[in-house]
């Protein structure tokens, strides 16, 4: 999950079966799906977003729908 992820990590993302499906569709418009490599860039405080990159773009998403995609640590 990406709560175990810090800055700096990289990982796989394995399952986004567990998100909402406006989610899960927001994801695939910007390239981001099952497979795909990302980097945590950021977490911001006191529960706000986890910013990622994958496929060179960098994309917010809300820590309550990140704990709930699987990441693999790469």
């Amino acid at each position: 999950m990406f709560g175990s992820l810090k800055t700096g990590d990289r990982g796989k993302i394995i399952d986004l079966s567990h998100v909402d499906h406006l989610v899960q569709r927001r994801l695939l418009d910007l390239g981001i799906t099952e497979g795909s490599e990302v980097c945590v860039k950021g977490v911001m405080p006191f529960g706000g977003p986890i910013m990622i990159e994958s496929c060179g773009q960098c994309v917010g998403i809300r820590r309550k729908e990140a704990v709930q995609i699987e990441v693999e640590r790469i």
